[in-house]
């Protein structure tokens, strides 16, 4: 059977079972029969929440084109509420500071701009904040308040529930929805503790699959590989949640939010903006409504997207669309560029002799033999929407396009390039249509005073289905170019029967500063890169805290301090480039002390690396929470970069906190 057929089989088997013997008050009820949409606050604001923001957000959401393109709920997390309740009616009583007006005041304000009114508690005796009561034992209570104040969503948390089960508790929150016969979408959000997907289809609307995310690269593909097994328990009315959007909030590029929000469109997640949206940037609001992306996820056949197959972090995942479309997703985990893809067989169109292909991010239609690869960026997404029939030969052939850089060194990116120092950029395209590509070019435009020199034809008359143009340029970086960012930008024409087409693709190149001679403390040195850090930023001589920059403490691991070093969370790489200049780093690393007492005394546990360009000059091996600090001390002899690795192992990165404390560096001068 292929994915396709398996796809529509399953739903149509679980939807059949779901309707012939529902209990009485089970779900389904017709409510989120697509995955919500919307906006909480949370990730961007916590508990800095007002009604003015609730109410600015909803205009937003009229004005920016949100609503239009299908995001209609506006829900308040955490922090709403007094931290007692009436004392003679037991019910909820909005923060006289940040709600005066009251809830029912809000929500007439949202239902009259045509949207809908979320709203949270928790399934504890308090809610995770510990700023107003749960609703263990009030749900019937708190279930009619929230009818009658117009909430239109529950979002219920997990926190201080007193060890009872998580199903007796979320169980009886759904009874008390129901009872009030207010249509409300029930989010539980139990972060899959308990497995919420094999119970939950008839308690809940959407259920957390995972832990909190937090606005990192590590955070998100984190969730990616623990909500996309789940794809079997999800459809109408009953979806996976891997936990809201983090795009706009700062911590990852364009790029990176673009693959993010890629990434949950095809797994049918809920799609709950999570940035402030009076600070949005333009970028912002476009990968938010980028409505190509938005009618995969709102696709009302209800198929979470499979993983094909997803080797060396290549992935390719699948999603079959109630029209017989098939969205296909190209996800690059790496640091480096990545070409591959799938075939019409595997993802079982019928055999035809061309296709329909939409680029999802492109906003543009093409004509493809049957293969659909792309040649993705790192850390990049590409998602195609493929039909089969139609008039394919009214579109110009699929290109397979895109750059690579060779790297400085082993190890790093290529995107890093030193100045003075010439690098190899290649540009490759390959016909993947039926159709002819006719007077295909590639050329590249650098930064001013640099100097690109083909090493290859740049041009071909003809490519025909499966053709291929390859490309070198030599780019030199001027000698003496200022540190900082430049850009680096391909561009591909070609001509066809249906017409001309230019794409083009770009790369920000680092041109690093180069640390000074002399002993130094690395945690005061200018870095390259930091290629990845598991949560928040890394901290210059203080621990990592948690999501946001400056929120950690002295550097601590097992009772003993440190002033000076660099703060990381696993799993983490900083570059520094060397120039060749230095002979040696000395440091102590460890866990820190952060996160302690831990909630999980197994978690906490890494290694920490030195690598010379490609050669590991030093290893602690497993270093845990209860260990003293470490003294490693590695050869830097003309190296050209210095990498510092903090590996989470196979358990996991949760409390990873790992620090590089009093790191000496020694250099002299650059030999000759």
């Amino acid at each position: 059977m292929t994915l396709l057929a398996a796809s529509v089989a399953w739903t149509a088997a679980t939807t059949t079972a779901a309707e012939a013997d529902p209990p009485a008050l089970a779900l389904p009820d017709g409510l989120a029969k697509t995955p919500p949409m919307g906006f909480n606050n949370w990730n961007a604001t916590g508990c800095d929440i007002n009604e003015q923001m609730i109410r600015d957000t909803a205009d937003i959401f009229v004005s920016s084109g949100l609503k239009d393109a299908g995001y209609q709920y506006v829900n308040i997390d955490d922090c709403w509420a007094e931290q007692q309740r009436d004392p003679q009616t037991g019910r909820y009583v909005p923060h006289h500071e940040r709600f005066p007006s009251g809830i029912k005041a809000l929500a007439d304000y949202v239902h009259a701009r045509g949207l809908k009114l979320g709203i949270y508690t928790s399934a504890g005796t308090q809610t995770c904040a510990k700023t107003m009561p749960g609703s263990l034992d009030h749900e019937e209570l708190d279930a009619q308040t929230f009818a009658d104040w117009g909430v239109d969503y529950l979002k219920y948390d997990n926190c201080n529930n007193q060890g009872r089960p998580a199903i007796e508790r979320y169980t009886k929150m759904r009874d008390a929805l129901k009872k009030t016969g207010r249509p409300i979408v029930y989010s539980l959000c139990e972060w899959g503790e308990n497995k919420p997907w094999e119970w939950a289809a008839d308690v809940g609307h959407l259920w957390r699959t995972t832990g909190d995310i937090s606005d990192s690269w590590t955070s998100m593909v984190n969730i990616l590989k623990q909500n996309a097994p789940l794809a079997p328990y999800a459809g109408p009315g009953h979806w996976n949640d891997p936990d809201m959007l983090e795009v706009g909030n700062g911590g990852m590029t364009d790029r990176e939010y673009r693959s993010h929000f890629s990434l949950w469109a095809t797994m049918a997640a809920p799609l709950l903006i999570g940035s402030d949206l009076r600070d949005a940037t333009p970028a912002t609001l476009e990968i938010l409504g980028n409505r190509d992306m938005i009618a995969v996820d709102q696709d009302p056949l209800g198929v979470q997207g499979r993983v094909l197959r997803n080797p060396d972090g290549h992935w390719v995942i699948v999603k079959p669309l109630a029209d017989g479309d098939v969205a296909v997703t190209l996800f690059n985990e790496t640091e480096a560029s990545a070409t591959f893809g799938a075939t019409a067989g595997e993802l079982g169109l019928p055999e035809h002799p061309s296709y329909l292909v939409r680029d999802l991010w492109a906003h543009r239609d093409f004509e493809s033999a049957g293969t659909f690869t792309a040649s993705v960026p790192p850390h990049g997404t590409v998602t195609y929407r493929i039909s089969s029939g139609g008039n394919w030969w009214r579109r110009p052939p699929l290109a397979e396009f895109g750059m690579a850089l060779s790297p400085p060194a082993p190890g790093v990116p290529g995107t890093i390039t030193p100045a003075g120092h010439p690098f190899t950029a290649t540009l490759t395209v390959t016909n993947r249509g039926r159709t002819p590509m006719l007077n295909a070019g590639q050329r590249i435009e650098t930064p001013s005073g640099w100097n690109a020199e083909p090493l290859d034809r740049t041009s071909t008359p003809v490519l025909r289905t499966g053709g291929k143009l390859t490309t070198r340029f030599r780019v030199s970086p001027p000698d003496g170019r200022t540190p900082g960012i430049h850009p680096l930008k391909a561009t591909l024409s070609y001509a066809s029967p249906a017409g001309k087409v230019q794409r083009s693709g770009a790369e920000d190149l680092v041109v690093p500063e180069a640390v000074q001679r002399g002993t130094t403390n690395l945690g005061g040195a200018p870095w390259a890169a930091v290629t990845r850090n598991g949560l928040g930023p890394v901290e210059r001589n203080t621990s990592v805290g948690g999501a946001e920059p400056g929120d950690g403490r002295t550097l601590t691991i097992n009772g003993r301090t440190y002033a000076t070093g660099l703060g990381t969370h696993a799993p983490a790489e900083i570059i520094f480039f060397l120039d060749r200049r230095c002979t040696s780093l000395a440091v102590d690393v460890g866990i820190d002390d952060e996160r302690d007492p831990r909630p999980d005394p197994t978690q906490g546990t890494a290694g920490f690396e030195i690598w010379a360009d490609g050669t590991k000059a030093a290893d602690s091996g497993r270093r845990t929470w209860q260990d003293d600090a470490v003294h490693l001390t590695g050869d830097l002899t003309g190296a050209s970069f210095l990498r510092i690795v903090t590996d989470p192992g196979p358990d996991g990165f949760r409390y990873d906190r790992g620090d590089w404390a009093t790191p000496v560096l020694t250099c002299g001068e650059r030999p000759s």
